[in-house]
């Protein structure tokens, strides 16, 4: 019996995915890193801190989109899911107190990076738990033929 095939819309969360989660990684961190160690006169740690958060976990994230397991597949969930919660706190933190929260890469829903923050944890969502993509993590690799 022949399995539906994924939609192409899903198909393309998932491109966007394996570009979007590095990239922001990469950025995050570079950020993170900058306002710690070398922008002068930074004088609250809170915002480079939550910068070097979204960091890891874009990074755990894009590990995790890699491996087809089912411990990965449970990472990945866990891992969108504490971001998508971040970033919902974050943002609405940064809008009732932004002299608290200051400049993130979640602060304003991710708005310095087109709130891609804010939509790429939900496009993951959706993406790890269509049919055919979580079957992908829980199935069996088939042995191959010797």
């Amino acid at each position: 019996m022949k399995r539906p095939s994924t939609p192409t819309l899903i198909r393309a969360f998932g491109q966007v995915l394996a570009v979007s989660y590095p990239l922001l990684a990469l950025s995050a961190g570079a950020r993170a890193l900058y306002q710690l160690f070398f922008k002068p006169g930074v004088t609250d740690y809170l915002p480079p801190i939550l910068s070097a958060v979204a960091a890891s976990l874009y990074l755990v994230a894009t590990v995790a989109f890699v491996r087809r397991a089912p411990w990965a597949w449970w990472v990945s969930v866990v891992v969108l899911t504490f971001e998508t919660a971040g970033v919902l706190g974050v943002g609405t933190l940064s809008r009732l107190m932004p002299e608290v929260i200051g400049r993130t890469v979640w602060h304003d829903f991710g708005v310095d990076y087109g709130f891609l923050p804010l939509i790429q944890p939900i496009l993951g969502l959706v993406w790890l738990f269509w049919p055919e993509n979580r079957r992908a993590f829980f199935e069996p690799k088939a042995k191959p033929l010797a």
